[in-house]
């Protein structure tokens, strides 16, 4: 039976690396005999270029039928006095489709060991999951804006807090059984919620272990050991800022993929970076963070372990060979990447 997934290209080099991991994809699908059915819809500043909204109507349908979501990139300064942003796109998409739990594995391939702002000692071998909640928070609470004085207010419930908790666990139960929840605990009262109930859910997996980190600690650790870390847990501000944190730990924001998982829908998989207006079109964008989050749709979403790990050790070859774009210190274009992990693949 042919599965549905739904590809969002979006803006800047959204397009190109979609392109990039639509192809390889194909190869895949080639191969191991798979059936999917792949149909683009406009989202984000195209959204708003095509239909007048950042989230059409159309696209959300579809994404809704979906059984995977792909999504390259989205924003730029085209867009930034519109109503919309294309961002309220996106954070429209979460909300509408439950995305609570946002998993972003970090890790650093030998290949780029020696590009990473951390001493390769540190490095090598890191190997860590940052889960972040996605659908609460500061982030979606009631705001104030007034002349001289603003507010945001912070919420999250027992609930909302226990069903990302179990989802840490659930992955620390696959890798090494450590989980670190990071809060802000001696200030927030929701971070004193959240820490007890942290400490509640983890007596369902007595095979794991639970740490907890207050949040200007882990960020330091990050940096100092990042091998520490096996899976790391945190709300939804906190989580946007550590994970981009880990995320330069490789030394380019293009390796890095990402999940979003909602607890009876669709997955959502996309690359941690932005749009990068400023080199769009010029097909030297670094693919690998689409590339990866297919796999991880293959993996997670689908089930299919193997050839989820075909297309990450062809890019692997592909980087020990030397070939790598610009980002990572190399002369691959976009194009040129994406043509030597086929070949790799064959």
């Amino acid at each position: 039976m042919s599965r549905r997934i739904v590809a969002l290209p979006g803006d800047g080099i959204g397009t190109e690396i979609m392109d990039s991991a639509l192809n390889i994809l194909a190869e895949i699908m080639v191969q191991d005999n798979l059936d999917f059915d792949i149909e683009r819809f406009a989202f984000g500043g195209a959204g708003i270029d095509e239909k007048g909204d950042p989230l059409p109507q159309e696209t959300l349908e579809a994404c809704e039928q979906a059984d995977a979501i792909l999504l390259g990139a989205i924003g730029g300064p085209k867009w930034d006095n519109a109503p919309k942003r294309p961002e309220q796109g996106l954070l429209g998409l979460r909300k509408a489709l439950g995305l609570f739990a946002n998993i972003r594995p970090i890790s650093v391939p030998d290949a780029v060991v020696h590009l990473s702002p951390l001493k390769e000692e540190n490095v090598r071998g890191v190997d860590f999951v940052v889960v972040r909640e996605l659908t609460g928070g500061i982030y979606f609470g009631e705001k104030q804006l007034g002349e001289t004085q603003a507010s945001d207010l912070c919420t999250y419930s027992k609930a909302e807090i226990q069903r990302i908790i179990r989802k840490a666990f659930e992955i620390a139960q696959t890798r090494n059984k450590k989980v670190t929840s990071v809060d802000k605990a001696n200030v927030l009262a929701t971070s004193k919620l959240w820490r007890q109930t942290a400490e509640e859910v983890a007596k369902e997996f007595p095979d794991c272990t639970l740490e907890n980190q207050l949040v200007d600690s882990a960020a330091m650790v990050m940096i100092q050991k990042p091998k520490q870390f096996d899976v790391i847990v945190t709300e939804n501000l906190f989580g946007d800022i550590l994970s981009d944190e880990a995320s330069v730990i490789p030394g380019s924001l293009g390796m890095m993929p990402s999940a979003s998982h909602s607890e009876t829908g669709p997955s959502l998989y996309e690359p941690i970076h932005g749009s990068a207006p400023d080199i769009a079109n010029q097909n030297i964008a670094n693919p690998m963070s689409m590339i990866l989050s297919v796999a991880m749709m293959l993996r997670q979403s689908f089930g299919l372990e193997e050839s989820a790990k075909k297309i990450e050790a062809a890019c692997d070859c592909v980087m020990n060979q030397g070939i790598l774009t610009t980002d990572l210190g190399g002369k691959a274009t976009t194009t040129e990447f994406t043509e030597a992990v086929i070949k790799e693949l064959h």
